[in-house]
């Protein structure tokens, strides 16, 4: 005897499209086939069984539907036939033709929940709607434009929703007399135009939920979906790594709970509340499943394939699940509008008190509607009735007492771009413009086969791989590749460089224990040279390795090995991609929305400094997700994702100033028409893309390897079908072309043979555009344009247009515009924004702390007076009052006599004054001097110590202080080594302190001449604080009157001084003690540093103002005076 519970076979119809029903009762399964056969199959027999058949079709059978007394058949033959449900001879009794398609096929029927009418679709667009019990009563729902797959009603009956060829759903209400149409759903199921394909024969149905507030359907993107009645959006996707393929048929059970779908890798059911996969067909298809339905009376899941074989699965659902029949309290069927008892009062009726459910038009049957007869409960998607609890955590959804279903977006996984899943023991690990890596499965080990594009720059290799890799990234300078952990051995990463010297520079990084690699990318320049032999490419290194783990890290390594950086993410990673300078990071920013969203963001990550050049999100619609990451031939990132839109960053150099932008939507290729095809990215070169074309609902490219082809790139403009239109979209995809290489350019570069080629291109596209705008009499367009020209010649072009077309005040603008042009440079002013941009984001410098330091002038900057300079010990110099009118030109004079001596004054800190101690200042005027007397090393300075003859009879004893403060109301203007002028005193005769020193060294030199046999022991020279000789030990002399100086050592000493002779030169210490007394030699000894200021104060200026008048005195005081001065 036949297990019942085993999986059950008929071959029941020639290989072709296939059909099935199940009767209301489920008693009965019909089937039909390409042999124009009917048959019915009792679902209480096994397959031993021998199915009733009925042979009234012409030609094969595309469509059944049952009643409560018929069951209905549609044919190619154009024909839909009715049966009585009912009969007792074997052989099913016609009862009539419900109507006739003229000459088309069938190509669905569907029966209303009620039995009184029936929707036939076929290739015409119209839909008709007949009255099975009036068939002459017949409604036409026109709105469709190819022909019409399938057909579904609500289970309210008011709501019809059919599919056509074209890929429209749309929902049409046909409550009322007049239908009309509620929604147009467009591109929600794959376009199929062709009767012969084998995606043509796929269930593209509508299948509403027993609530009637959504209904599923499989879409071009081979996903499960659910459309929500109210909004007419999706609200939910069904989704499993294991579901592979498009999706050929779905199945809903009889309450609700469970759907089935069938594809490529088999049969799936799903959980309505949950949208996971719980249950799985364990027996391989041989051939795609064309329709499957649920028994509504018990545990039975049947289906009929390609190869005309009828399957029926008993108790798909186990007996520890909800059954798929019977509905329960609590059950996750329908989502009924409910209401409570209310709480009874004193004067309540008790028959009253009863609610009625209401089901808005749900013709529910007589067991459900039992099931529903406790009005206590509402019963909801979520699978629970409304509890007493009225706590804020269970009424956050609930909204006039009926609890809304939540949607959760399911995170998508992380995936490495261009690698495929395992399938028939092969795989790709990495498929891009540079090669392909694939790997072959040896059960105890793994082939990888590594093969390039251009096999002149690297060669192909391969190698065993007892590892098992199952990440890989074929990089510039080398592939990387990645394993998981496995029992005692760490995950690791293994980096095989390219050319000759790839075995040495072969290394492997490993993982701590635990840790899994998430991702992993290579990245690098590309060669300037081929990789095959050792050559000077060597020397720029084998680039960078990224690696991204499951503790949410991001290791930078460079192409040797070396760890150079380990960065945190943000979030969950997703995938990657590395470029020469930078790599792209993918990852998810927080969780993913309820309205669908991924939530996805990327970061651009420079390899040299490791810092962020770009962070956006990505433009990725809701309810689709990721399908591929790339790099344009121009370095750009770009992206893929699942509803065919390809975005690429074209100004990513700019830092966080790029967009991104849309260049290409595949759904609106002209190669897609009447197609079913899908596209698998390899990358973007220019305006090109490259990709494998999939056929149907494939989803990854299969062996042996399919070859690349070639997709023209176009900006999804509006108005492309106009001649202007498609010359506009030329300019703005070339421009944003354009603008990638101008970003290359560096800081001193203005353009390059290429830009200007382009830049020429562009102008003659808007000379065309700009004609196009004169002949239209558009001249605020043709302004607009010119403004777009990048050369001046064009503008030339332009103007000479506008004169063709006599357009004067336009051709004027467009003059000025080029004269605009030629006073400004395009180019520098390009260059002087990439420059202003990059100092923008230059390096922050770090605080310093600031120490005060004295505020130093700059050279030839500073016309100010020099700060006085604080010298310990010494009394602070004031500025003295310049009482003389001509003091001007005295040190004028005496600064150009003196011009050679600025390293001595400079010595002194600036100016200062002598304070003669013991008889007066000195005086304000200097001797002139010869200006070709520079050699400053060579002149001797002294110093003059003669007294000055007092106008009191007592001379007032003056305390010793500071020989350097300057005197009050003494003037800062002037030299403070000037000799004072006396205007007391008339000055008949020069008493200039160097004619007396002069000419006592003129006889001290002659003394020695003689051979009196003294000689004087020289001094050394700059060893006082001012840089002037040490005053010599004075000699010993007789006391006696000093010899009178003669006019002829007057005349001498004069010439000397005048003409710098070589007495100049000479030391003066030994004069000084020949002429004074005691008490001056001790004051020169304690302040040496009045030599040369003396020297310099008592130089005597022709010419001076106002001459020294001493007070008259008597001869005799004089010559004692005299002579006390001259003791020594």
């Amino acid at each position: 005897m036949e297990d019942k519970h085993k999986h059950m076979v008929n071959s029941a119809h020639a290989p072709g499209y296939t059909c099935l029903a199940f009767a209301r009762d489920g008693s009965r399964v019909y089937t039909g086939g390409s042999d124009s056969l009917v048959r019915i199959f009792r679902t209480d027999k096994g397959s031993d069984q021998e199915p009733d058949v009925a042979l009234d079709a012409a030609e094969g059978i595309t469509a059944l539907a049952t009643s409560h007394e018929y069951f209905f058949t549609g044919s190619v033959d154009s024909e839909v036939r009715q049966y009585n449900k009912d009969y007792s001879n074997g052989e099913p009794q016609l009862d009539g033709n419900v109507t006739s398609a003229h000459g088309v096929a069938i190509r669905d029927v569907a029966v209303d929940p009620k039995g009184k009418r029936i929707a036939v679709t076929s290739d015409e667009p119209d839909v008709k709607l007949i009255d099975i019990h009036e068939t002459t009563n017949i409604t036409l729902l026109k709105g469709h434009t190819k022909a019409v797959r399938s057909a579904t009603w609500h289970p309210s009956g008011s709501l019809l929703a059919t599919c056509s060829s074209d890929g429209k759903v749309i929902v049409w209400d046909v409550s009322g007399s007049e239908p009309k149409q509620e929604k147009i759903l467009d591109g929600l199921i794959p376009a199929v135009s062709n009767p012969d394909s084998s995606e043509f024969g796929h269930d593209c149905s509508a299948v509403w939920h027993t609530s009637g507030q959504h209904f599923y359907v499989a879409t071009k993107a081979h996903e499960i979906v659910s459309i929500s009645r109210n909004d007419w959006l999706r609200s939910a996707t069904f989704s499993d790594d294991a579901c592979s393929g498009a999706v050929t048929a779905l199945a809903l059970s009889k309450n609700g709970v469970y759907l089935a779908s069938a594809c490529q890798s088999g049969i799936f059911i799903w959980s309505t509340q949950t949208r996971r996969m719980l249950f799985r067909f364990q027996n391989a298809l041989t051939a795609p499943v064309l329709q499957m339905a649920f028994s509504p009376s018990q545990n039975l899941l049947a289906w009929t394939d390609a190869d005309g074989v009828f399957h029926r699965w008993p108790e798909p659902i186990p007996a520890t699940s909800p059954d798929p029949v019977k509905l329960a309290p609590g059950s996750a069927t329908t989502t009924l509008v409910g209401k409570r008892k209310t709480t009874p009062t004193l004067f309540d009726d008790p028959e009253g008190e009863k609610t009625a459910v209401a089901v808005d038009d749900v013709d529910l049957d007589e067991d459900v509607a039992a099931e529903l007869d406790n009005d206590d409960w509402i019963l909801d998607d979520l699978g629970g009735g409304m509890a007493d609890d009225d706590s804020e955590a269970k009424r956050w959804g609930a909204k006039d007492g009926v609890r809304e279903m939540v949607s959760v977006t399911k995170a998508q996984p992380p995936f490495q771009p261009g690698a495929t899943p395992m399938a028939n023991k092969k795989r790709y690990l990495a498929y891009n413009m540079i090669g392909v890596i694939e790997v072959t499965d040896q059960d105890t080990h793994h082939i990888v086969n590594v093969e390039f594009h251009d096999k002149s720059a690297r060669k192909s290799y391969h190698f065993t791989d007892h590892f098992k890799y199952d990440l890989a990234s074929l990089g510039e300078r080398g592939a990387a590749y990645a394993c998981q952990p496995e029992n005692e051995h760490p995950a690791h990463v293994l980096y095989k460089p390219y050319g000759a010297w790839a075995a040495q520079g072969e290394w492997q990084y490993e993982l701590p224990k635990g840790t899994r690699v998430l991702g992993v990318s290579a990245g690098g320049p590309p060669p300037t040279k081929s990789l095959r032999d050792k050559s000077e490419a060597d020397l720029l290194g084998y680039g960078n390795v990224v690696v991204a783990t499951s503790d949410n890290e991001l290791i930078f390594l460079s192409g040797t090995g070396i760890e150079r950086c380990c960065l945190s993410l943000q979030g969950d990673y997703v995938t990657m991609i590395a470029g020469p300078e930078w790599v792209f990071v993918v990852y998810r920013d927080g969780a993913t929305t309820m309205d669908g969203s991924q939530n996805l963001t990327g970061r651009l990550i420079k390899f040299d400094d490791f810092c962020l050049l770009q962070k956006d999100s990505l433009p990725i619609p809701k309810r689709h997700t990721l399908k591929w990451v790339g790099i344009t031939e121009e370095g750009a990132p770009a992206i893929y994702d699942s509803s065919g839109v390809l975005n690429i960053l074209p100004r990513y150099r700019l830092q966080f100033a790029a967009t991104w932008t849309r260049i290409l939507n595949t759904n609106d290729l002209e190669r897609r028409e009447g197609k079913q095809e899908s596209y698998w990215l390899v990358g973007v070169a220019g305006d090109i893309l490259m990709c494998l074309i999939l056929k149907g609902r494939q989803e990854y490219p299969s062996f042996p390897r399919p070859l690349i082809q070639e997709l023209p790139i176009r900006l999804p403009f509006k108005r492309t079908g106009t001649a202007d239109g498609s010359l506009e979209e030329v300019y703005a995809r070339e421009t944003m072309l354009l603008d990638i290489i101008r970003d290359s350019l560096g800081d001193d570069e203005l353009t390059t043979d290429d830009i200007a080629k382009r830049e020429l291109a562009l102008d003659k596209e808007l000379i065309k555009l700009i004609q196009s705008a004169c002949k239209g009499d558009r001249l605020a367009r043709a302004l607009d344009l010119t403004r777009l020209i990048h050369h001046a010649a064009s503008i030339d072009v332009a103007i000479k247009v506008a004169a063709f077309y006599h357009l004067v005040g336009l051709q004027e603008k467009m003059e000025m515009i080029k004269e605009e042009r030629e006073a400004a440079d395009r180019l520098e002013e390009a260059r002087d924004k990439r420059r202003q941009r990059a100092r923008e984001f230059a390096a922050v410098p770090a605080a310093r702390i600031v120490v005060a330091e004295p505020r130093r002038p700059k050279p030839f900057q500073d016309f100010q007076p020099p700060p006085a300079r604080h010298r310990p010990g010494l009394e602070r110099a004031t500025p003295a009052p310049d009482t003389s009118k001509t003091a001007g030109g005295s040190r004028s004079a005496a600064s150009n006599a003196y011009s050679a001596d600025t390293d001595l004054e400079s010595s002194f800190g600036g100016d200062y004054s002598m304070n003669d101690h013991s008889y007066g200042s000195p005086s304000d005027s200097k001797r002139k001097r010869p200006e070709e007397d520079t050699d400053v090393e060579s002149q001797s300075y002294s110093v003059d110590i003669s007294t000055k003859r007092r106008a009191i009879d007592t001379p007032v004893e003056r305390p010793r202080g500071n020989p350097f403060a300057r005197k009050a109301g003494q003037d800062n203007g002037r030299s403070p080594f000037a000799k004072t002028v006396d205007a007391s005193k008339s000055l008949h005769k020069s008493d200039s302190f160097f004619a007396k020193v002069d000419a006592v060294e003129t006889n001290k030199t002659k003394a020695a001449a003689k051979g009196k046999g003294k000689e004087k022991k020289a001094a050394g020279r700059q060893t006082t604080l001012f840089g002037l000789p040490p005053p010599s030990e004075p000699e010993k002399k007789a006391p006696g009157r000093p010899r009178k100086k003669t006019p002829t050592d007057a005349e001498e000493s004069q010439a000397t001084t005048e003409y710098g002779g070589a007495s100049e030169t000479q030391t003066t210490d030994v004069a000084m003690s020949d002429v004074q007394d005691d008490t001056q030699e001790s004051l020169v000894q304690e302040t040496p540093e009045m030599n040369e200021s003396m020297n310099d104060g008592e130089t005597e200026t022709p010419g001076s103002p106002e001459p020294i008048e001493w007070p008259p005195s008597p001869v005799a005081q004089t010559r004692a005076l005299d002579v006390e001065v001259g003791a020594t």
